[in-house]
């Protein structure tokens, strides 16, 4: 069977996916950097865990070796002042691990997106695989420099970029935040409605799961269920579930201010953001992805086809 390398494999999402392909006796190697991978996760029959820095390519040496695809989950989030390191974080580590991916022979390397990196998009006119976005956020430029660096290399190997709508689900970092600001009657909302597309965490990992394993496969992907939503919409229908207050309609200044003030935090404490001011920015950009292809060659089944059927997981 082909072993998966996984990094970021410490993180929210590349954890649930390792978690998954381990319960499936997939042979895995997780790549993590600060954070060691779970114990229990690290001790799964057929797991190898290596500590690895994207930054230094060096450290990857012999670890690509024997891995037929890597699936991309590594980077920086929740810190201050993402403008200053995401240009580094994002583009520079992933070519230093395309680079050395190149060179070991590696087969497939899927890397975790969002359709953001089209730009506004909306149900009427969704994200199709385009190359040629201007998104307005860092995170998106980024990652869209990232999937440029990815196809520019189609030729040597299987090239395949998952944009993936909001993951939900209980243990999902961005909800679980939401429930904790709900709770306590802090979690507010811009007035615009803003479209987003949603994916429930079971059908995520399905996805992911297929992109990995199934032969065949390269492109884009846009990986979302059949909910037509808005985030205010989601947000609202949430808290209920909760039993908690409807969200606050917030102006947009005060949004900002918070995450000023969360981003001043983390800068003078080292401690994780919640919110800066570049979430909000890709925030507030509708999305919404034309799924035709994923549900054709990746998830022809959703566990959830809407998030009103998936309330049960938040």
């Amino acid at each position: 069977m082909e072993r998966i390398i996984i990094t970021g494999a410490a993180g929210n999402l590349g954890s649930l996916l390792a978690r998954e392909m381990a319960r499936d006796g997939v042979p895995l190697r997780l790549f993590w950097h600060r954070r060691p991978v779970a114990d229990d996760l690290a001790a799964c029959p057929g797991i190898e865990t290596c500590q690895v820095d994207l930054g230094r390519p060096e450290t990857l040496r012999g670890h690509l070796q024997e891995g037929d695809t890597i699936v991309h989950f590594a980077g920086v989030l929740f810190r201050a002042d993402p403008q200053k390191f995401l240009h580094t974080t994002n583009t520079r580590y992933f070519r230093n691990l395309l680079d050395e991916a190149l060179r070991a022979g590696v087969r497939r390397i899927v890397l975790i997106s969002f359709p953001h990196v089209e730009g506004e998009t909306t149900p009427e006119k969704p994200a199709r695989g385009r190359l040629d976005g201007h998104p307005v956020s860092v995170h998106a430029a980024t990652r869209l420099e990232e999937e440029r660096l990815l196809f520019a290399h189609s030729d040597r190997l299987e090239a395949v970029s998952l944009r993936v709508g909001m993951v939900y689900g209980r243990g999902i970092l961005m909800i679980d935040a939401a429930r904790w600001f709900s709770r306590r009657w802090l979690l507010g909302v811009w007035r615009r409605p803003t479209w987003i597309h949603l994916i429930s965490a079971p059908d995520f990992v399905a996805a992911a799961k297929a992109a990995a394993c199934k032969p065949g496969i390269r492109g884009i992907y846009h990986v979302g269920d059949e909910g037509v939503q808005t985030l205010q919409q989601f947000l609202d229908d949430a808290a209920r579930r909760w039993g908690t207050k409807r969200p606050w309609r917030m102006p947009l200044w005060m949004i900002y201010a918070a995450a000023r003030g969360f981003e001043s935090v983390s800068r003078i404490t080292g401690w994780r953001a919640p919110l800066t001011r570049d979430f909000i920015t890709i925030g507030r950009v509708s999305y919404y992805g034309d799924t035709e292809r994923m549900r054709r060659e990746l998830l022809p089944e959703l566990h959830y086809r809407t998030y009103r059927e998936g309330l049960e997981i938040l």
